[in-house]
């Protein structure tokens, strides 16, 4: 493996981030799997499971501005600091209330909007901070490895929390996330802050949320690269809703160990995905298209899947277009925006890839529930594969 691959991480105060972001994913995708398990147990209903999923980040899609712009004012270690406790004690409350026998799905939604609320300010800071953590040359590996760092922990998450919920119940997984956070904030407080590059921030004025959302909608590949992202987000970025369903209704399985074994697949192509895209030195809008249009191919073919064991097969590929388009993606915007700008740009990002899932999570739960979870991937699958054509049509005449 090139060293190219890994350059980022020759940097002290990233490496530090990564590592305590790598145990923290896996918490949090114990806890997502955990979540969407116990929704399940609570109702049986696919809708209420795509509201779950969907009050998770409503905060991001009204508001998700407002968070990048808070990022351009103001110190994004600190912000990261409030973020990851909230976090973690949303964690805390939903183990306490799934161990005395109190958890409802009341309870079970509002934990999740407020974990939205801190998403809000903690994605466009997160995003924004890694040019601070390994200067503007290494971003587009940084953003890579954060991918793979992310799948990483779908992998391993997903694999833990099948045999936890098994042995312990869906509390532990509640309690191990919530624990996860300490690793995030030990890195913080150990990072060096003299070798940190601070991008230029603004001082608070009138106008400043409209001047970012004009700066984006005026760069066409701003513009080109949120629009894409945000089809892609809201129909396909599911599977928390998909594959669940998929397990229980098509293959009729009520093991949390084969949906364990879906998310796995996923985040082991996932990592592959990221680590090709780390190797890169650049992304390109042309590879962006290409990687949109094989993972709505790889999708469409999960949907036609004949067994469980052919559909975690398909998944590998599904899971490594998914994570090389969002990382490619998540790269164009760092590399091509403004630093001034950069939080509000991010805070975009933020919201078409993850403030659209309370849109589109509920909406494929809705046509899952009116026909089957086959129905609900391939409608990702088709819109996906419609925007990568698109987006290679502007590309032709560019280079014509």
């Amino acid at each position: 493996m090139s060293s190219r691959t890994f350059a980022a991480l020759s940097v002290r105060n990233f490496r530090l981030y990564f590592s305590g972001q790598l145990i923290s994913v896996s918490g949090t995708w114990m806890q997502s799997v955990a979540q969407g398990w116990l929704v399940l147990q609570l109702t049986g209903s696919s809708l209420y499971l795509g509201v779950s999923v969907a009050l998770q980040y409503l905060p991001m899609l009204l508001f998700g501005s407002y968070g990048g712009l808070l990022a351009d004012r103001s110190d994004k270690r600190h912000i990261l600091y409030f973020t990851q406790s909230t976090a973690g004690l949303c964690a805390l409350v939903l183990g306490f209330l799934v161990s005395t026998h109190h958890a409802t799905a009341t309870m079970v939604f509002a934990m999740a909007l407020l974990l939205g609320i801190s998403n809000m300010f903690d994605v466009p800071a997160r995003q924004a901070f890694t040019q601070e953590m390994v200067g503007r040359e290494l971003i587009a590996n940084a953003v890579s490895l954060n991918s793979v760092l992310m799948n990483a922990g779908r992998l391993i998450g997903p694999a833990i929390s099948a045999a936890v919920i098994a042995l312990f119940g869906t509390a532990a997984c509640f309690y191990a996330n919530a624990g996860s956070y300490l690793a995030v904030l030990l890195a913080l407080v150990l990072m060096r802050k003299e070798e940190l590059n601070p991008i230029r921030t603004v001082r608070r004025g009138k106008g400043q949320l409209r001047l970012g959302l004009s700066y984006a909608w005026r760069t066409p590949l701003i513009r080109r690269t949120v629009l894409s992202v945000a089809v892609v987000g809201t129909l396909a970025f599911n599977f928390t809703v998909t594959l669940p369903l998929l397990v229980r209704r098509t293959f009729h399985q009520n093991s949390p160990v084969h949906y364990g074994i879906l998310m796995g697949a996923m985040g082991l192509g996932a990592i592959i995905g990221g680590l090709y895209i780390a190797r890169r030195s650049r992304p390109t809008s042309r590879l962006l298209a290409v990687l949109g249009t094989l993972f709505g191919v790889s999708m469409g073919l999960v949907a036609l899947s004949p067994s469980l064991f052919v559909a975690a097969l398909l998944l590998v590929p599904t899971g490594a277009f998914s994570i090389a388009f969002v990382s490619t993606a998540n790269a164009l915007l760092q590399m091509n925006s403004k630093e001034e700008m950069r939080g509000r740009v991010m805070s975009l990002h933020a919201t078409a890839f993850l403030g659209s899932t309370p849109i589109g999570a509920p909406l494929i739960g809705a046509i899952i529930a009116v026909s089957n979870p086959r129905v609900g991937l391939a409608t990702g699958a088709t819109f996906t594969l419609a925007t990568g054509l698109v987006l290679l049509r502007p590309l032709r005449g560019e280079e014509s």
